[in-house]
């Protein structure tokens, strides 16, 4: 059923209401904030970010391990998940975000407006998540890859769900995998139910910031449950209508490791916008491309059928996989056209 649309002044209703909604909600925000600052609050510590809850977030002490949901001074920039603060408590398990520290790192995607949002900060290792359904597109994982060259984040490609590798879906996904391996990415395949290849997954995660990513239904959650089990997050079956996995997680969340190294379980993505990344950014993203471009014949060559471009002669030759620079065409026609 297609969705109903809506006219201006449904739109304008819809929009004042969720303008009204959010004033209220940051008048009281800036109640409570006023009345934890009017009281007594305890010296500035340095804190963890481990979760984000609208105009809350949930700091974990670096001085005794213990959380505290902590209110935000109006004059700090957006925090994420995986942030370090600095913070005061307060006396009822409460607290103020009262600077935020520098970040190593940052993953970001633009949001439903285009407006570039972080997602999770100090991570050093970005696990892309895949199985055999939902059906895998190569073209989801290489912007993941170009956001984590973009983001200077090292990459590992995951796929789950091994055990439902069969007859049908084998050679489609060795086809895929291969791609991969011949560049040199790492890549893993486990099966979070099986429990096949989880030490070695547990062995690479450790010691390591890493989020998952990945489009809803790989089973994200499922192998955060297999990690640590005493998380137990919700699980979300296959839609039988689109074969698209249902959203489970809803919001960033960071976990330990016991034998040290943190995990952010991220919100499912189904699509990871690149619009806040230039043309250079997306080819530099294409690890076999940094050889080859700036040979071509003519300085602004598309790549497409012009004469002595240097990227057609590798595809040629095999030195270019037609998978990858299909990819890398469906991603620059989704830039903006002032960025293409």
């Amino acid at each position: 059923m297609a969705k109903r649309q809506l006219n201006r002044r449904q739109n304008w209703r819809i929009e004042k209401i969720q303008t009204e909604r959010a004033a209220r909600a940051a008048k009281r925000e800036s109640q409570a904030l006023d009345a934890l600052e009017g009281g007594d609050l305890g010296p500035e510590q340095t804190g963890l970010v481990i979760a984000h809850f609208g105009v809350t977030v949930e700091v974990e002490a670096e001085e005794d391990g213990q959380t505290y949901r902590c209110h935000l001074r109006a004059n700090l920039p957006p925090l994420v998940t995986g942030d370090r603060v600095a913070w005061r408590a307060g006396n009822q398990g409460n607290g103020v975000i009262v600077a935020q520290l520098p970040r190593r790192s940052e993953l970001c995607r633009p949001d439903s407006r285009g407006q570039l949002k972080p997602v999770a900060a100090n991570v050093d290792l970005i696990v892309i998540v895949f199985a055999p359904l939902p059906e895998p597109h190569a073209n989801l994982i290489d912007r993941y890859l170009v956001a984590a060259e973009h983001a200077g984040i090292r990459p590992l490609l995951l796929l789950n769900k091994a055990d439902l590798i069969d007859e049908h879906n084998a050679a489609a996904l060795d086809s895929l995998l291969a791609v991969y391996r011949q560049l040199g990415y790492p890549l893993l395949e486990v099966s979070a139910h099986g429990g096949g290849g989880m030490q070695e997954l547990q062995r690479l995660l450790d010691g390591h910031v890493s989020v998952f990513v990945g489009q809803s239904g790989v089973g994200k959650s499922s192998l955060v449950n297999s990690l640590l089990p005493e998380v137990d997050t919700r699980v979300g079956a296959l839609s039988e209508l689109t074969g698209k996995g249902t959203h489970t997680t809803t919001t960033a969340r960071l976990f330990h490791f016991p034998g040290g190294g943190d995990l952010i379980d991220s919100p499912g993505i189904r699509e990871f916008g690149l619009v806040h990344v230039s043309r250079a950014d997306i080819e530099d993203g294409f690890i076999e491309f940094r050889d080859l471009l700036g040979r071509c014949r003519f300085r602004d060559c598309q790549h497409d059928r012009e004469p002595g471009c240097a990227l057609l002669k590798a595809l040629e030759d095999g030195r270019v996989q037609p998978q990858r620079l299909a990819s890398y065409r469906h991603i620059l026609a989704s830039l903006p056209q002032d960025e293409y």
